[in-house]
């Protein structure tokens, strides 16, 4: 991302999400706010939206928010009351936050943020009590030291969903991040979705790889990190989390998309998967 300029993918999953809210019924993921947020943003051609591609790409972006927001649900289960959305973008999850006892802390380049908050200004969207804005550059400031700055209790276990972030990202500041959240006490987590290595796929996968990595490279912010399953198992094991799993667009499929009467499901060619580790 450009140093001043807000996040275009940002807007695109955004659109995506809200898309999902009128079109796919029953929604996956529910989100009263996603259209709102949005205002005069929101628009859609539906005939384009019912492309197999782009159809399957909206059913990715709202199952991967689902498995996260599951995956804090059982954190929140068993105690944890601090959850940090890494790259936030126009995330609503802190907006709609069923947990009154969860403390939310949305972390972001500076100028995303900036531009998120002016569009929940102007959808008069209330800020609710338990959230905490940090603006992130991470060339200048390690993440312990922007959640320390904001109020972020490190003696108690959290949960990180971070989301549509990996990609973009270099080896060291993925493994950096990783650290940081394997240093807080047991129980805390981490979720997040990352795109598998383009020399892995076959044909297809390929292609619907090359066509993804154009559009997000043309909006520039390029695809840079990648891993196979076992690649990623071993950056676990490096960091030294205590257990981890990793859930492919069948498992995804399985969970949220089984026996629906519109068929709407994600793609067996997808080159994208959730993966979730505990401290």
């Amino acid at each position: 991302m450009r140093t001043g300029h807000a996040s275009k993918t940002a807007l695109r999953v955004a659109l995506r999400r809200a898309v999902h809210q009128v079109l796919d019924q029953p929604p996956i993921l529910p989100d009263p706010v996603a259209i709102p947020l949005l205002g005069s943003l929101f628009a859609f051609d539906p005939d384009q939206e019912m492309h197999p591609f782009i159809r399957a790409f909206r059913a990715f972006m709202a199952a991967r928010s689902r498995y996260a927001e599951d995956r804090l649900a059982e954190s929140v289960a068993r105690g944890v009351a601090q959850y940090v959305v890494l790259g936030a973008g126009l995330d609503t999850f802190a907006y709609r936050n069923p947990y009154p006892q969860l403390r939310v802390f949305e972390v972001d380049f500076p100028a995303t943020q900036e531009w998120k908050r002016s569009l929940l200004a102007e959808s008069s969207i209330v800020l609710p009590a338990g959230l905490t804005f940090i603006p992130l550059d991470f060339e200048h400031k390690t993440l312990a030291q922007g959640l320390a700055e904001a109020g972020f209790d490190p003696r108690r276990p959290a949960f990180f969903g971070w989301l549509g972030v990996v990609p973009y990202l270099t080896l060291d500041i993925f493994r950096s991040t990783l650290a940081a959240i394997v240093n807080l006490p047991a129980g805390s987590g981490v979720s997040f979705d990352y795109a598998l290595s383009p020399e892995t796929l076959g044909p297809l996968r390929r292609m619907v790889f090359d066509r993804l990595a154009s559009r997000v490279a043309a909006a520039g912010e390029p695809f840079r990190l990648f891993f196979t399953p076992q690649e990623l198992d071993s950056e676990f094991r490096r960091a030294g989390f205590r257990a981890f799993e990793q859930r492919d667009s069948n498992a995804l499929n399985l969970l949220y998309f089984n026996g629906r009467a519109d068929n709407l499901r994600l793609s067996s060619e997808g080159i994208g998967m959730m993966a979730t580790a505990w401290v």
